[in-house]
C-alpha cells in the first residue's frame, strides 16, 4: 500500500510532489490503476490462455495451408521414390500402400486425426518416423536460431550506437553503406562470402559441416549463425537508431544531464535501456526471418537441421516430412511471438495484456 508522506514545510511538499511527479512507477511503489491489466496474478494466466487460443486457428491455418499445397503441387511421390522406368502397376501399389490413391478430403481428415493423437507420420524418404527424425534435427535448428540472435542483438547495439552519438561522422556514413550492402544482398550470397574470407582464407571458422562433440559443432554453428544474424542487423540498427534517438529528446534525460551524470552512463542507464522496448518488437517480429533463413543457411553449410531436412523432403516429394516442418515452424513462430509480448509487457509497465 502506498501511503502519502505529511512534511512539515510547504517547501518540502512542493519539493517531494516534483520528485514524485518525476518518479517511475518501478521506483514509487505504487501499484497501477486498479482497472489496469497488468503483469500481476491471474491477469497473466487469463491473457495467456486466451493467446493459446487464438493461436489454434493460426497453426490449423498452416497445417490446411501446407497439407493443399504440397498435394496439389505437379508431382507424384511414388513415382519419384521408384523412378521414371517403374511400371504403372509398381506405382499403383506404392500409392496404395502410402494411401495416396484416396480422396484429397480423405487423406486431409486421416491426417488431422493423426496430428490430434500427436502422430506426425512416416517420412516417405527416410522411411523412419518423423518424430525420430525432428528429436535428431530440431536441436540443431533451434540453437542455430538463438545462436543468430544474439549475433544480431550483439552487432546492432554498437553500430545503432554509433550512428546516434555521431550522426555526420565517418563511422555513421560507414554504417549507413554497410546496412544498404548487407540489406541488398540475399542470405546465400552472404554465407558463400562468409565462407570464403572466414572459412578458407583466414580460415577461423568451419567453411562447413556438422562434425562430432558438443563444442565443434557449436564452433562449426558459428558462422552459419553470422550469417542469419547480419541479414536482420540493417533492421535492428534502424529501430535501434529510432528508439534511441527520441530517447535522448526525452524529458528524463534532460534531467539526467543536469544531475551531472556522464554521457556513458547516460546511454547504458536510460537510452539503451529503453530502446530494448523496441529492440524487443522488432527481433521477436524478426523471428521468421530467422526461421526462413535457417532453411537456406543449412543448405549453403551442410548444417543436418530442419531447414535442411524440409529442402529434402520438398524436393523428394515427401508430404508428411514437408508439412511436419511447416508445423513445427509455425510454432517456433507463434511461441516466440508469444514470449515477445510478455518481455515487452515486463519491459515496459505501460503496456497491458489486454
Amino acid at each position: 500500500m502506498c501511503r502519502a508522506t505529511t512534511p512539515t514545510r510547504a517547501k518540502s511538499t512542493a519539493s517531494l510532489q516534483g520528485r514524485r511527479a518525476t518518479t517511475s512507477w518501478k521506483m514509487s511503489g505504487c501499484p497501477s490503476d486498479p482497472g489496469s491489466r497488468s503483469l500481476i496474478g491471474g491477469s497473466v494466466l487469463r491473457w495467456l490462455v486466451r493467446r493459446l487460443l487464438l493461436a489454434i486457428p493460426v497453426v490449423w491455418g498452416v497445417v490446411t495451408i501446407s497439407f493443399f499445397l504440397m498435394h496439389l503441387a505437379p508431382g507424384d511421390p511414388a513415382r519419384t521414390a521408384l523412378g521414371d522406368k517403374a511400371d504403372a502397376a509398381s506405382v499403383a501399389a506404392l500409392r496404395h500402400q502410402w494411401g495416396l490413391d484416396r480422396s484429397l478430403p480423405m487423406q486431409y481428415l486421416s491426417y488431422l486425426g493423426q496430428l490430434l493423437h500427436g502422430n506426425l507420420g512416416q517420412s516417405l524418404y527416410y522411411h523412419t518416423s518423423i518424430t525420430s527424425l525432428m528429436a535428431q534435427r530440431l536441436p540443431v535448428t533451434l540453437i542455430l536460431i538463438v545462436l543468430s540472435a544474439v549475433f544480431a542483438v550483439l552487432i546492432s547495439i554498437p553500430l545503432a550506437s554509433r550512428t546516434v552519438t555521431k550522426p555526420n561522422g565517418l563511422a555513421a556514413q560507414v554504417v549507413r553503406l554497410f546496412n544498404a550492402v548487407i540489406q541488398g544482398s540475399p542470405t546465400f550470397f552472404i554465407g558463400s562470402m562468409l565462407i570464403l574470407f572466414l572459412g578458407v582464407r583466414i580460415a577461423i571458422f568451419p567453411a562447413g559441416g556438422y562434425p562430432d562433440g558438443f563444442g565443434h559443432r557449436l564452433w562449426a554453428l558459428m558462422l552459419p549463425a553470422l550469417t542469419i544474424a547480419l541479414s536482420i542487423v540493417p533492421l535492428l540498427v534502424r529501430g535501434l537508431r529510432a528508439a534511441m534517438i527520441e530517447s535522448y529528446s526525452s524529458e528524463y534525460v534532460s534531467f539526467a544531464r543536469s544531475k551531472g551524470l556522464g554521457e556513458g552512463k547516460i546511454r547504458r542507464r536510460y537510452v539503451l535501456r529503453n530502446a530494448s522496448i523496441s529492440g524487443v518488437s522488432i527481433l521477436g517480429i524478426q523471428v521468421g526471418a530467422l526461421a526462413s533463413g535457417a532453411l537456406v543457411v543449412e543448405q549453403v553449410f551442410a548444417i543436418p537441421g530442419m531447414g535442411s531436412m524440409l529442402m529434402t523432403g520438398i524436393l523428394n516429394r515427401d508430404y508428411a516430412l514437408v508439412q511436419a516442418c511447416t508445423l513445427v515452424f509455425g510454432l517456433i513462430v507463434v511461441v516466440v511471438y508469444l514470449l515477445t509480448d510478455l518481455v515487452y509487457a515486463r519491459l515496459d509497465p505501460r503496456a497491458r495484456l489486454s
